[in-house]
C-alpha cells in the first residue's frame, strides 16, 4: 500500500507560483508512473502531467504546459509540481497518483491517491 500527502498548496495572486510536493510511503516509487491531477468545484476531474519512471519522460495538458513543471526526487520518494504563471482557472484541488504500472503512465486508472490539497488563484 502506498500513502501519498500532498503539501504546498494555498492562496496565490494572478502571476505567482507555487510548488507543489508529494511525500509517498509505503512502497519505493522508483519504478511507478507518477501523475498530478486536478478538480475544479463542478468540473471533471483533470490529468495535467504524468511522468515516466526512468527516462523521465513527461506530459503535460494544454492548459498548463509552458508554465507548470513536474518532477521527481527517487532518493526523497517525492514527486513535486512546479506551477509558474498562475492563472484563475488554475483554482482546484491538485491530488498526485501513483501507478505501479510503468509503462502505463497514460491511463486515467492510477492505484494510488493522495487527499488532495488545495490551489486558490485570485485576480
Amino acid at each position: 500500500q502506498v500513502l501519498l500527502v500532498e503539501s504546498g498548496g494555498g492562496s496565490v495572486q494572478v502571476g505567482g507560483s507555487l510548488r507543489l510536493s508529494c511525500a509517498a510511503s509505503g512502497a519505493t516509487i522508483t519504478n511507478f508512473c507518477m501523475a498530478w491531477f486536478r478538480q475544479a468545484p463542478g468540473k471533471e476531474r483533470e490529468r495535467i502531467t504524468h511522468i515516466f519512471p526512468g527516462s523521465g519522460v513527461t506530459y503535460y495538458a494544454d492548459s498548463v504546459k509552458g508554465r507548470f513543471t513536474i518532477s521527481r526526487d527517487n532518493a526523497k520518494n517525492t514527486l513535486y509540481l512546479q506551477m509558474n504563471s498562475l492563472k484563475p482557472e488554475d483554482t482546484a484541488r491538485y491530488y498526485c497518483a501513483a501507478n505501479p504500472r510503468g509503462s502505463d503512465c497514460y491511463t486515467l486508472e492510477y492505484n494510488y491517491w493522495g487527499q488532495g490539497t488545495q490551489v486558490t488563484v485570485s485576480s
